[in-house]
């Protein structure tokens, strides 16, 4: 397929179809020219939000032409970070509060053909931007997920917690927002944004609506850590209980809802 001929994205698009009556996405698509790809990063914040400097640090390494947008859930406009790089477009914006409506708004202001959703407390290791960039550059529709590791600020039994989340992402194929997805603007369009309604896992039912519409899901293969530290607020064996229990409430409910579709 040469050059001249393929469909390339435009920047995203707000006027969204509700989940129920997304368009089934094709499952090898090629999306985009052989170009590095425009790239948006979107970053919900809290009021009270203390753990976004070490990404934001991180962050400076990317590509020309991206941009990272800042939702903020309101506390007021976040200084610039010194020394932060000329090519890379720094935005800030505040929503609803709420992670599934921040992260809404921020893609709907985004003029990146590719999204990227990470959390406040997301980190990279060397491997992380540049497995992101072969990722986006491989010309396929698909949903991309990171390897999921916890930092050693919680019990050390969260460590299967991310083994875990690393199996059910490879075998059954649902990730979690903390693995950082990143997917074309216009296959997030198709799918019909993160569920705001939903009470908890937004994340969760994007993955389910991927399945349901046709996107692969696939593993970026870097690694990226989040934080442990309500495995030792709350208790280890409690929150990882609350977890399996929510999750498989949920996921059932997807199950049946994507079954149901393809009757």
């Amino acid at each position: 397929m040469g050059g001249s001929s393929r469909a390339v994205p435009a920047a995203y698009n707000p006027s969204m179809p509700p989940p129920e009556t997304a368009a089934p996405i094709p499952p090898r698509t090629a999306i985009l020219h052989r170009t590095s790809p425009t790239l948006s990063v979107i970053l919900p914040l809290a009021p009270d939000e203390t753990e976004d400097g070490p990404l934001l640090d991180a962050l400076r390494g990317l590509p020309g032409g991206s941009e990272v947008i800042l939702v903020r859930a309101g506390g007021g406009p976040r200084p610039v970070p010194p020394g932060w790089p000329d090519g890379v477009i720094l935005r800030q914006m505040e929503a609803p509060r709420g992670r599934a409506r921040q992260m809404n708004a921020g893609a709907r202001a985004a003029r990146g053909a590719w999204l990227w959703f990470l959390h406040a407390d997301s980190r990279f290791t060397p491997q992380t931007l540049p497995a992101l960039l072969r990722f986006t550059g491989r010309e396929e529709a698909a949903l991309g997920w990171f390897d999921l590791a916890f930092r050693p600020d919680g019990p050390r039994l969260a460590r299967l917690n991310a083994w875990g989340a690393n199996w059910r992402s490879a075998r059954l194929g649902l990730p979690f927002g903390d693995q950082g997805f990143v997917l074309p603007a216009e296959s997030f369009r198709q799918l019909g944004l993160y569920d705001e309604a939903a009470p908890y896992g937004e994340d969760h039912l994007l993955a389910w609506a991927a399945h349901g519409a046709g996107l692969p899901l696939r593993r970026i293969g870097a690694g990226l850590s989040t934080s442990a530290r309500k495995y030792a607020r709350y208790g280890w064996g409690r929150t990882t209980w609350l977890h399996w229990r929510l999750t498989a409430a949920q996921a059932w409910a997807a199950w049946r809802r994507n079954s149901g579709r393809s009757a």
